[in-house]
């Protein structure tokens, strides 16, 4: 349970902010399903919101002290669920990335696996005593994180593997790495980029190509990021309203609910709108970084920057994404996207940040 003086240190505000992104997102997933096959979607969506309050007060009052003394066969079993995944997951839309459970519920272990993730670059950066990253130290570290991304990237959900690489780099950068080691990964990824695109299922390379030029394939792979910039675009300064985005209500713009929800809130509600939640974001962001700050320790700082290494780098892919600045990719935008996983993952991600908080003041 929390110690006393936790509930006064629990992080109202960001609960408040957190509550508002999500009252967004939800009223955004009833318009763009209204009169769909998923107009059932938005009170789901309420229920997972429900359920992951549940999670981040839970996490919140567990001593992340304790989770990283475990967090090697958390580690272990996330690896495991994720080659189940590959055995026996439920294949959709091209990829098998969930895990059938009852009551309906599809689990997408690869967003679980980043908590883990998390917890494991913060405890192996906090036992390095050197004050520079030592060669077999960034090895073992980065053959760690590659794993799980393999295997997702397997699923293939190329998309979400990267989502783990902020998570490592942020934990590098803090721990302090030598500049000529920075070098070697830019060369080393000068070589691998190429060589990895040959490597790529055909319709990632067609994102790829499709993001550098849109109109060589209209009505194919270039159909989704030209749909998303004419609703973005037709949006205006203060939308069209609830309901009256011509793009979306017509179903000219795909998935509206879940990868490309930006898309459609910006097609309602404008520039006006748009700003309004990027501000919530940049809000959000600022109070993890914060908390980060004053952890009261170097695992607790460790893990507050993970978190918000990943939860800006799922912000800015996604934003990116739906204005043509990012190849489409399934990255969901946390907290608006329709999704039981990416929301209870987050709400568990946040509730760790509030473990960090809620013990800043406890030697």
């Amino acid at each position: 349970m929390l110690q006393r003086g936790g509930l006064k240190d629990f992080d109202w505000a960001m609960l408040f902010i957190i509550l508002i992104i999500c009252s967004i997102g939800v009223l955004q997933i009833f318009s763009a399903t209204h009169d769909t096959v998923w107009q059932g979607a938005w009170w789901k969506q309420v229920v997972y919101i429900g359920a992951g309050i549940g999670l981040m007060w839970l996490m919140t009052n567990i001593d992340y002290h304790a989770l990283m003394q475990r967090v090697y066969p958390m580690y272990i079993v996330s690896v495991v669920l994720l080659i189940a995944v590959l055995v026996i997951g439920k294949r959709a839309f091209g990829s098998t990335r969930w895990i059938a459970l009852p009551a309906g519920i599809h689990l997408q272990v690869s967003e679980f696996a980043k908590i883990a993730v998390v917890l494991l670059v913060a405890r192996f950066l906090t036992e390095i005593r050197t004050e520079i990253l030592e060669t077999r130290d960034l090895l073992k570290l980065a053959g760690m994180v590659l794993v799980p991304m393999a295997l997702i990237a397997k699923e293939p959900d190329l998309g979400t593997a990267l989502t783990y690489l902020p998570i490592l780099l942020i934990g590098v950068f803090l721990a302090g790495m030598h500049w000529k080691y920075w070098a070697t990964i830019a060369l080393v990824a000068l070589v691998v980029v190429p060589i990895g695109f040959s490597h790529l299922e055909p319709y990632q390379k067609g994102r790829i190509v499709s993001f550098l030029d849109p109109e060589r394939d209209p009505q194919g792979n270039g159909y989704q990021l030209i749909q998303s910039k004419i609703a973005v675009g037709s949006g205006g300064t203060w939308g069209k309203g609830v309901t009256k985005g011509t793009q979306t209500q017509l179903r000219f713009l795909p998935v509206p609910h879940t990868d490309f929800i930006f898309s459609a809130f910006a097609e309602e509600h404008g520039f006006v709108g748009v700003m309004f939640v990027l501000v919530l974001y940049f809000v959000l962001l600022m109070q993890v970084v914060q908390d980060g700050q004053t952890a009261p320790d170097r695992a607790g700082m460790y893990l507050c920057m993970g978190v918000g290494a990943l939860l800006l780098f799922h912000i800015l892919v996604n934003v990116g994404m739906v204005v043509g600045r990012m190849p489409v990719t399934g990255i969901p935008l946390p907290l608006m996207s329709y999704g039981g996983s990416s929301i209870w993952s987050t709400f568990l991600m946040l509730g760790l940040v509030n473990s960090v908080r809620v013990r800043r003041f406890v030697n």
